[in-house]
């Protein structure tokens, strides 16, 4: 009967194994991810330290591929050395991916501020043309988020490009895709996007956020049974005489 709960948790042990090595690539996407998101919408949002997060998870995720490699050679060599250091190494990371949610939790509670502070100054820098970095990032964020604004298209009556333009238009970002020779004049508000973006941009910085944070709590749950399962392992193998002489009458043969 204890071998066969030894048997199960090892076959469980390195199903887990196979598993964090596609969890590895998981973490190693999203974090990629929300480094490349970060960096669309980075000019409304001047906290670099939100990616801390972010470069952690890419961390666990390198060293998920190790973990795997480890659990899988202690398993299959019952080594009790092997399995004591995956089991602690597994504890660290899980350790790790919960001040990742604890961080994530805490950047995600200030995104709105961050937002509220920057966006009207970037607004404020837009000149319309593509070489700049502000305009760039407007353009992009009204055209993918399809907002116009901050609030609403109205609030460009406000910015430097509008009163300099003297023309009565918003950006052609703020254009509805199915409107055709759309200009952006403010007098004809049913072509343009009627919702702001400070809102929309909020929601989706939270939103990139939440995959950090999910990403985090899953695999976090996921090493925990791994832990649990190596030290199942390790204490059969500790005090089942049957199991150990089973184990060295393998290798002996």
């Amino acid at each position: 009967m204890g071998q066969c709960g030894i048997t199960s948790s090892k076959t469980v042990l390195v199903f887990l194994n196979l598993i964090f090595w596609a969890a590895a690539g998981i973490l190693c996407y999203i974090g990629a991810y929300v480094f490349i998101t970060y960096d669309d919408y980075d000019h409304f949002f001047e906290d670099v330290y939100t990616l801390i997060p972010a470069s952690i998870i890419i961390a666990v995720g390198t060293l998920l591929f190790i973990i795997g490699l480890i659990g899988c050679c202690a398993t299959i060599r019952e080594s009790s050395c092997g399995l004591t250091a995956f089991a602690v190494i597994l504890l660290l990371v899980f350790v790790t991916e919960v001040v990742v949610v604890v961080i994530g939790y805490i950047y995600r509670a200030r995104v709105e501020d961050q937002v509220n502070h920057s966006i009207q100054k970037v607004y404020d820098e837009y000149n319309g043309t593509n070489t700049d970095a502000p305009s760039r990032a407007i353009d992009y964020v009204q055209r993918q988020l399809h907002c116009c604004g901050i609030h609403n298209y109205s609030d460009w009556r406000n910015t430097r490009w509008f009163k300099e333009s003297r023309n009565n238009s918003v950006p052609v970002s703020c254009c509805k895709p199915n409107i055709s020779n759309c200009t952006g004049t403010m007098s004809r508000p049913g072509d343009l996007y009627p919702e702001g973006c400070e809102a929309l941009v909020v929601k989706k910085l939270k939103e990139i956020m939440m995959y950090v944070i999910w990403a985090a709590l899953t695999f976090a749950a996921i090493q925990m049974l791994g832990m649990l399962c190596a030290c199942v392992v390790l204490c059969r193998r500790a005090h089942d005489p049957a199991y150990e002489l089973l184990v060295t009458g393998a290798t002996y043969a």
